[in-house]
């Protein structure tokens, strides 16, 4: 169980239900970074060029569920080893594993807020990036529900 939606700083889950979310996996790294803030993304990647005004996240672990989301505020594009969102151990744990481009988008966030609801894993996970609405996020039970629902 999350713990986090009992919070008493939680935001409440007020986000207009026809606003277009972007969905990615994030791993524990990962989420401690979008609850700093930011979430980044290589430039190749096509969540960089998409329209949303949503990021939510599945997190592999240790729930393997999407449990939050947050309004993207804004989005910065960063060069390794210049100034920006990202210091070098965000780099390390972030990028380095999975691609090794040298300029990423960074969205930045407002704080995470938690689904009254977690959408939970009934299948093998997801990769990419799933693209809905933040009602379709409200009333999928499950990421084979939300999937239907979705465009990849």
């Amino acid at each position: 169980m999350d713990l986090d939606r009992f919070a008493a700083d939680a935001p409440e889950d007020d986000a207009p239900g026809d606003a277009r979310v972007c969905v990615v996996a994030t791993q524990p790294d990962a989420f401690e970074r979008c609850r700093a803030g930011f979430y980044p993304a290589p430039c190749s990647y096509d969540r960089t060029r998409a329209e949303f005004a949503y990021l939510a996240f599945y997190r592999t672990a240790p729930v393997s569920a999407i449990t939050h989301y947050a309004r993207v505020d804004a989005r910065t594009e960063q060069t390794r080893g210049e100034p920006g969102p990202m210091d070098e151990d965000d780099w390390a744990a972030l990028i380095d594993p999975f691609s090794e481009e040298r300029v990423v988008v960074v969205f930045e966030l407002d704080k995470l807020v938690p689904l009254d609801r977690p959408v939970e894993n009934d299948l093998n996970g997801m990769r990419g990036a799933w693209y809905c609405t933040v009602g379709d996020l409200r009333e999928a039970a499950t990421l084979s529900a939300l999937r239907e629902s979705s465009e990849a």
